[in-house]
């Protein structure tokens, strides 16, 4: 499955994709000033809030953040949080420039708190939805009201940012269009990725729990020929239940060491395009548009039609693998930035990243199959534009092994190419920890949410700043930045998330034009939540 052939471009530039940021803030209350940092409400974030464009227009609506129990199709109908009763949550459209106005009615159970953060869109700092840095978390049975510009175009999504609820059911596409887009083509189709456990398996705080125990107390017994634990490379586990799309593991049927239950933890994923491990935890489904792979989502159109695909990668432990049987896709855009075009088979779109692709589409039925990179399991969706068959759940298109771009060798679009400019300050970000303690950190210190700004990554506004993601652990790490879009290298794509490789370092640059307190972080929903995140935070 993860053989790749000779015309795949493979880790030349995959050494240099790999790494996101995630931005820890100050906390609403004002404590921005006592440590000499730009407060999340303070003068500075509405100076540049004046700045943005805006069409004067506003967007409203409300969501609601409650239990729900969803239909997945197949008869799969768990018990999950989401907004509105329905996952994912209904799309967010709007224009370049204007202004959406949020309610966040928290109607969730057991006082549990949430918010929202807009993931990609660089808002102003106290509309981020990271409690406690730049709010206060909303309490249940209260209202929050995001108001914020959007002002830059492209494919976003939103979810909370407290503990591991991104791997419940609360997200929903963002789209912010492009009135002056150049783009032609005759239709699209968001195209929604997620790893599945909640109501079926067990909840995302119970595989947190699990995870939390590390490796090192699972007595696993790893002989000094498997590598050891810490990128779980544990050679051949005999057979252990990988977790396909279909049978779910019951926890009497988990295997236990030590009377530590592994009722979550996935071992043997491997990827060559990862680097290595592909991820911790064993999904019992992953779902396109809401829908598992036996009863699909489908599009429907016509044969020689233009459609613009946006892709979303919501999932909090599984990169995929993307293709459309018997097509080619034309790369547009990445993290709704747009990119010199590039003509691929498949994709790989880690946690946090979008892509925006082009197909033509021919006469037929097709399945458009998210492959989880290393866990020998897919989503799947068809676009049908005539007649034939339904393919099986676990079809797998050729074009999953054909050439597969990686974002390292995209080249950002002329008009949004960062002008050259001399450095100010470089940042080393280095990314720590293993599977052995559950350890995951930046830079060897945890982040503590109860303390965000106890040691940031300080910047001032006008630098044009550099971070070197340098990735000392054995797994690939999702590195997403809240608040800004940086460049990979000198001419590489503008991003908010990317990929770092094990024991690889990728350099990207952004320019500090959005004060404020942003999170850097893994945007593997555990590995962030287990402490790999700092504060990139402004000085005042």
């Amino acid at each position: 499955m993860n053989s790749i052939n000779r015309r795949s471009v493979l880790l030349a530039g995959l050494g240099a994709a790999g790494v996101g940021a995630l931005a820890a803030c100050t906390s609403g209350s004002g404590s921005g000033s006592d440590k000499g940092l730009v407060n999340p409400s303070g003068s500075a974030v509405a100076a540049a809030d004046k700045k943005r464009t805006s069409t004067g227009r506003q967007h409203k609506l409300t969501l609601t953040s409650a239990p729900a129990m969803i239909d997945l199709g197949g008869g799969v109908m768990p018990k999950t949080w989401a907004f509105d009763g329905r996952t994912p949550g209904k799309e967010v459209r709007l224009s370049v420039g204007d202004t959406l106005v949020a309610e966040l009615s928290n109607q969730l159970p057991n006082k549990t708190t949430t918010s929202i953060h807009w993931h990609g869109i660089a808002l102003r700092n106290d509309m981020d939805g990271v409690p406690p840095a730049t709010q206060t978390a909303v309490r249940a049975g209260s209202t929050f009201t995001y108001r914020f510009i959007a002002d830059a175009p492209g494919t976003y999504f939103f979810h909370p940012h407290i503990g591991v609820q991104l791997d419940r059911g609360l997200y929903a596409p963002l789209i912010v269009e492009d009135p002056k887009e150049t783009l032609d083509y005759d239709d699209e189709w968001v195209v929604l990725l997620d790893d599945w456990v909640d109501g079926v398996t067990g909840t995302p705080d119970e595989v947190f729990a699990e995870l939390k125990h590390g490796m090192g107390g699972m007595g696993m017994g790893a002989s000094p020929s498997s590598g050891g634990t810490d990128g779980h490379d544990m050679g051949d586990m005999g057979g252990m239940d990988m977790g396909g799309d279909s049978a779910s593991p019951s926890p009497t049927a988990s295997a236990s060491s030590g009377g530590m239950s592994m009722k979550f933890m996935l071992m043997g994923a491997e990827s060559d395009l990862l680097g290595g491990d592909a991820g911790d935890v064993k999904y019992p489904h992953h779902l396109i548009n809401g829908r598992v792979a036996t009863d699909p989502d489908v599009y429907t159109g016509k044969p020689g039609k233009k459609v613009r695909l946006r892709i979303i990668n919501a999932g909090s432990d599984t990169a995929y693998r993307v293709a459309l049987g018997g097509h080619r896709l034309t790369i547009t855009h990445t993290d709704g930035f747009p990119v010199q075009h590039q003509e691929v088979d498949a994709l790989l779109v880690g946690m946090g990243e979008r892509y925006d692709v082009l197909v033509t589409l021919d006469d037929g039925v097709f399945p458009l199959v998210a492959l989880a990179e290393g866990k020998n399991a897919n989503g799947l969706a068809l676009v049908r534009t005539g007649s034939g068959s339904k393919p099986s759940a676990t079809v797998r298109p050729k074009e999953l092994d054909g050439m597969i771009m990686t974002a390292s060798q995209l080249r950002a679009a002329d008009d949004v190419r960062l002008k050259s400019a001399k450095t100010d300050v470089t940042h080393q970000i280095k990314l720590t920890g293993g599977m052995t303690k559950y350890n995951w950190a930046i830079n060897g210190t945890p982040f503590d949410m109860n303390d965000p700004e106890a040691s940031p990554i300080l910047i001032e506004e006008g630098q044009r700043v550099r971070l070197d993601f340098v990735n000392d652990s054995d797994m690939w790490h999702p590195m997403h930045l809240h608040g800004h879009t940086y460049q990979l290298g000198a001419s590489g794509p503008r991003k908010d998330t990317v990929i770092v490789l094990p024991k690889k370092k990728l350099s990207v640059f952004f320019d500090a034009d959005n004060p404020g307190q942003w999170m850097l972080h893994c945007h593997n929903a555990y590995h962030g939540e287990a402490g790999m995140m700092t504060n990139v935070a402004y000085q005042a």
